[in-house]
């Protein structure tokens, strides 16, 4: 995405131009203090660029940064050639040379969180980089203080029998591994757990995963969550007490997938997926993290699994809409567990003072996938705030990817701000909304607005109206396209139909009775107090040893029931 590029950019610009005029301040000029302030000021930049730029090589500056601060310490001692100031130097270029390759032998090793495991090497080799940052930064310090450089040799020593411990034990593990397989392996034996949710994403995607912890600890069977990339380890850790492993290589799945595993869930369609799919002795499960209208809804990559959770038949037509020939036998309508709080409600809006509820949508990878409303939502929200509107403003996680995106929805929110302070009006945006779950916000709100997303399948839980925005090209065939939104009101994308879908929206709703229908298509016809069973009972299916496949049958031989 833009926005990423021009942040990482950003990050190299800054990092390797500080650490340049560090350098030349220290070495051209009489200004040490300054060059030594610049020094520390790039070594912070070198920290940000790591941040956003996971994995960065700064191997250059960090060395330029280094012979500044030894430069400026041999001028602030003024004492020609110090034999420990040598020796340190040396020391520095030694923890420079072997940082990277430690880093990068550390992020091959499995991490892991809530298990029982000591494996602090990979840890602390992961942040390797940041402890040389922080010597260099207080060498440049004491070297501003005219501290020996018997004292910058001693926390140089001290750094480096870190990093000689770090590769001690990393060395070991590689080709002295202990017997019985790996502390990982014994640990999760012991563990024994029954299914695995395996996940795999770009930064930012977490909420795929915490949206269905709760229900796969219900479920009451031990499990596991196995992550490809490391950035999630800490926040999916927090979100549940199972185990939580982070496996970087093919030969580390290898040795987690124990014995007591019988199935597998995901959430998307990532590309490492196929990593995972290959051990078949397990049970595959997809089961998406949302449903919606949208094309990636019925993608053509769930065929290769074995089982493919589904809310509703409406899902199962979707696939067959797409021209994907799926086994019906693959399909298992269990509800979308994650509305169950939501509450439900009849009857038109019938308020003076409504609240609506505004969830835009991202821009998508491609041209084809932009659902988003954003361009067109500055029109439509002071249209609803000229109705009396208390509005909350959820935009998609991935918004701030976009530059331009993220510019429109700064306006949307400097727009609700000025009418807070101007009416007293308790809208919600930014941070506020955002510490909302999304089922908090729909028992808020009396009606929606929303792009084509998921958002409006869990809405339509609600029995609550809502209105769509066709950000397309599609005219008369967008209820076709997206068949969810025939139930909901259709804004076009120059909104001249506004007041009109407005009116329909939170006065006269006639198409209440539509959308109760819809409901059951879309999200099962499971009781509401106990609608998550939907879900549970199909799981606990799947992972019972005594559990058989039903006949295979074509997909026009019967029509799919729900799970029971």
């Amino acid at each position: 995405m833009r926005g990423d590029l021009v942040r990482k950019l950003a990050a190299r610009g800054l990092a390797t131009g500080v650490a340049v005029l560090a350098f030349l301040v220290v070495a051209l000029t009489g200004a040490t203090g300054w060059g030594l302030g610049l020094a520390v000021l790039a070594l912070a930049a070198t920290v940000w660029e790591r941040r956003v730029r996971p994995g960065a090589d700064n191997v250059a500056e960090t060395t330029l940064i280094a012979a500044g601060v030894l430069v400026g310490y041999a001028r602030q001692l003024d004492a020609g050639f110090d034999p420990a100031l040598a020796a340190t130097a040396l020391v520095l270029l030694g923890l420079v040379l072997v940082t990277g390759p430690l880093r990068d032998a550390g992020n091959l090793e499995t991490r892991t969180a809530n298990l029982p495991v000591r494996a602090w090497a990979p840890q602390v080799a992961a942040r390797l980089d940041d402890v040389v940052a922080g010597l260099l930064a207080g060498l440049a310090l004491a070297a501003g203080m005219g501290l020996p450089a018997w004292v910058a040799l001693a926390a140089s020593l001290l750094a480096g029998a870190t990093v000689g411990a770090v590769a001690l034990r990393l060395v070991r593990r590689r080709f002295r591994p202990g017997t019985g397989g790996s502390p990982v392996a014994r640990a999760l034996r012991r563990h024994q757990p029954e299914f695995v949710l395996y996940f795999s994403a770009p930064p930012g995607s977490e909420y795929q995963v915490t949206m269905w912890l709760p229900y796969l600890e219900r479920i009451g069977r031990p499990f596991l969550v196995l992550l490809r990339e490391p950035e999630f380890l800490p926040t999916i850790a927090a979100a549940t007490t199972a185990p939580v492993v982070y496996c970087p290589t093919l030969r580390g799945m290898d040795e987690i997938v124990v014995p007591s595993l019988r199935a597998a869930f995901y959430v998307n369609h990532g590309a490492k997926n196929s990593h995972f799919l290959r051990f078949n002795q397990l049970t595959h499960v997809q089961l998406h993290h949302g449903d919606s209208d949208k094309a990636s809804s019925a993608n053509p990559v769930s065929a290769i699994f074995d089982r493919i959770f589904v809310a509703g038949t409406a899902a199962v037509d979707r696939y067959a809409r797409a021209g994907l020939n799926i086994p019906a036998e693959k399909f298992v309508v269990v509800g979308r567990p994650q509305v169950e709080a939501i509450e439900v409600r009849r009857g038109p809006v019938r308020s003076a003072n409504p609240t609506v509820l505004y969830t835009p949508t991202w821009t998508g990878h491609h041209a084809d996938a932009d659902y988003c409303s954003l361009p067109v939502a500055e029109k439509l929200l002071r249209r609803l705030l000229d109705r009396g509107a208390t509005v909350i403003l959820r935009a998609h996680p991935y918004t701030a990817q976009n530059p331009s995106s993220a510019r429109q929805l700064g306006r949307l929110h400097d727009l609700l701000a000025a009418d807070r302070a101007g009416t007293g009006r308790p809208h919600l945006f930014g941070a506020a909304a955002a510490r909302l779950t999304l089922t908090e916000s729909v028992n808020r709100a009396d009606a929606l607005v929303s792009d084509v997303s998921g958002v409006v399948s869990d809405w339509l839980y609600s029995g609550k109206p809502y209105a769509v925005v066709d950000t397309g090209v599609h005219g008369d065939r967008f209820t076709e396209r997206f068949p969810l939104a025939a139930a909901g009101y259709v804004l076009h994308r120059d909104l001249a139909d506004l007041d009109d879908v407005l009116t329909r929206l939170l006065d006269t709703d006639p198409l209440a009775d539509a959308r109760w229908v819809t409901r059951r298509r879309y999200l099962g016809d499971f009781p509401a107090e106990a609608y998550a069973e939907g879900f549970l009972t199909a799981a606990r299916r799947e992972l019972d040893p005594t559990w058989a496949a039903p006949t295979p049958r074509a997909a026009s031989d019967a029509p799919l029931s729900p799970a029971t």
